[in-house]
């Protein structure tokens, strides 16, 4: 009901208690009070709200209680008609005033009616610590890597934070005039947006074996020659021509993930943004009826070049939505990327997990991963999971609703982990201070565990591991807090060096035996991050490859479906100048064939038999 019916309704109402009023005699007040309360119940039946509140003026305020006080009055012989009139008028304004209070009552719930979700919030609120509790024992049930719809939308979140009404706007109003799009999960679709056709991406179920279905995305012929022509446009090394091919195929993913990449460079955020929105709402239209984002048996294999764009759409969509500030978002993109193939984690999805979960404070989440996959996956051995453990420890024993005992199992749990991480990476400590803008003690500064010493002996795998964790986490140490409890923990440290701690004896041969050579999804996963810190220790088999932002580091092993046809070699005649003397120099130089191979991984090569084994973190003893 609009706030205009129910001032009307409000007003019909008043008119008819001004008429009841007229009819009222001093002669016959048991009649009266029966036809005050038929009428009563009459005029209110249209309003629901004033209906229930009525029931309640009339237990607590009601006119047996004022003929009750008037024979009481008549008894002790007091004077009637001038008290009388005044009680009877104070309480016909006590209940105007209450019939207002409901009426504004029942506003405000209309109100909160047209707000869905504050309406939703309330109806938390009322249910109290029941609810959380019983919210807590589900999600405690459910898989750590579980998904939620909800969750995917980054308007959950921004609606949490400054209320629906700031994040819609006047969204709700032009709800009504858009037309229909098919609904989605992960974006939704824009009226600035071309108008979707499909562009000739399939999902089919390649297999389903113990509960675990495997899918792959598939290129129709049509679809093919686009991307063939997405290639030659790559070649060129001209961002127009991508936007030539966008403007005839406006929902071709590489070529939206390549435009996406230059805006990037260029600093417009919001156009790259827009760029994989629109790359993502066409996967989901393709997406298989079985296929679910939320089952967590659901598969990709990355060696597939059509999947690999899926696994790149969501990783940069992840990263766009942590900078915007909606880091539970992000948190749930990683668990879908790492559900999609949590085996072999081809883009090394545990080196930022353990970064959301604390920026948006799930810290239990992140302890639940840990303690689950640490005898399989031996989480331990990455520098990021040992921190952050420790870290989520420490944030749960700073809660003020838990016991003092759970506070010092909590804090002592924090400090040992602390240490361990320590002992395990030292050469961690002072870069971390340094971009904390942390002048370290002298103490700690001249002492050879921590010292230069630390940085330049590890292997140079242990280095882009140590580099990318702090490049990504030091800004969640700049609490005062925490740097106090950080140092507390470094001179504990030193002292069970001094002692000689057989730990720091086991820590160094592990050091040394593993972290030779870091796998590729690790180095796959640096160059997307571009945290420079990491990205500086890349070794030069990675630095000196071509690399393609719509396909970082392909796999060794690719599995090809289509061919990309030969290209026949232009003559000399249309050969640049550079070409010509770059040919003069070197007589075997062909500029055609040295960008051919850059896209070995769609169309065949001589080394697609090979098989390299990517691991989730560096392998074990």
């Amino acid at each position: 009901m609009s706030s205009r019916a129910l001032r009307r309704l409000k007003g019909e109402q008043r008119a008819q208690a001004a008429l009841n009023a007229l009819k009222l005699t001093d002669e016959d007040e048991e009649e009266q009070m029966k036809s005050d309360e038929t009428a009563h119940k009459q005029k209110n039946i249209s309003n629901i709200f004033e209906l229930i509140g009525e029931a309640d003026v009339d237990v607590s305020v009601s006119d047996e209680e004022t003929a009750e006080r008037l024979i009481d009055r008549k008894q002790e012989g007091a004077p009637l008609e001038k008290d009388a009139v005044k009680d009877e008028k104070s309480n016909k304004k006590k209940k105007k005033k209450k019939k207002k209070t409901l009426a504004e009552i029942g506003r405000d719930d209309l109100s909160v009616g047209d707000d869905i979700d504050a309406f939703l919030e309330t109806l938390e609120k009322k249910k109290g610590m029941s609810y959380q509790s019983a919210d807590h024992i589900a999600t405690e049930n459910r898989p750590v890597l579980y998904v939620e719809h909800r969750n995917l939308n980054p308007e959950t979140e921004l609606k949490r934070y400054f209320g629906a009404r700031a994040v819609l706007g006047d969204q709700r109003s032009k709800q009504r005039q858009r037309q229909f799009h098919r609904c989605t999960w992960m974006t939704i679709f824009k009226d600035t947006w071309p108008r979707f056709s499909r562009p000739g991406i399939s999902m089919s179920l390649v297999e389903s074996k113990d509960g675990i279905q495997h899918f792959t995305f598939e290129h129709n012929r049509d679809y093919q020659q686009v991307q063939f022509k997405f290639f030659d446009a790559v070649e060129s090394m001209d961002p127009n021509n991508f936007v030539v091919l966008l403007q005839l195929n406006p929902y071709h993913i590489d070529s939206l993930l390549q435009l996406s990449d230059v805006c990037r460079i260029q600093e417009d955020q919001e156009t790259a943004r827009d760029l994989i929105e629109r790359a993502l709402y066409s996967f989901e239209c393709a997406f298989h009826p079985v296929f679910s984002l939320t089952s967590g048996t659901c598969r990709l294999d990355y060696r597939r070049p059509e999947n690999r764009a899926f696994y790149l759409v969501l990783f940069k969509h992840m990263t766009f939505l942590e900078k915007r500030g909606c880091p539970r978002t992000a948190l749930e993109y990683c668990k879908l990327i790492l559900s999609l193939d949590p085996d072999n984690d081809p883009l090394c999805m545990l080196l930022i997990f353990d970064f959301l979960c604390l920026r948006c404070r799930e810290y239990t989440t992140l302890i639940r991963l840990y303690e689950e996959w640490e005898v399989h996956r031996n989480l331990s051995q990455l520098p990021n999971f040992s921190f952050s453990v420790a870290l989520s420890y420490y944030h749960l024993s700073q809660q003020e609703d838990i016991s003092p005992v759970e506070n010092q199992q909590l804090k002592q749990k924090s400090n040992v982990l602390l240490q361990n991480a320590l002992i395990m990476f030292p050469g961690a400590l002072m870069p971390l201070l340094d971009l904390c803008t942390v002048q370290p003690d002298a103490v700690v500064s001249s002492h050879a565990f921590f010292g230069p010493s630390s940085q330049i002996g590890q292997p140079p795998a242990l280095s882009e591991l140590v580099s990318l964790y702090v490049g990504r986490c030091h800004s969640l140490w700049k609490e005062a807090g925490l740097m106090l409890w950080l140092e507390e923990n470094v001179r504990k440290v030193l002292k069970r060096v001094d002692l000689h701690d057989p730990y720091l004896e086991d820590c160094q041969n592990k050091r040394k035996q593993r972290y030779q050579s870091a796998p590729r999804n690790i180095h796959r996963h640096v160059l997307m991050s571009e945290i420079k810190e990491a990205t500086a220790t890349l070794p030069l088999e990675v630095t000196t490859q071509p690399g393609m932002g719509f396909d970082p580091l392909p796999p060794l092993d690719s599995i090809v479906s289509y061919i990309r046809p030969e290209r026949q070699n232009m003559g000399a005649s249309n050969e640049s100048t550079l070409s010509l003397f770059f040919r003069s120099l070197l007589p075997n130089f062909n500029l055609q064939g040295s960008h051919a191979t850059s896209f070995s991984g769609y169309y065949g090569n001589q080394n697609a038999n090979c098989h390299a084994e990517e691991y989730a973190c560096p392998p074990s003893e």
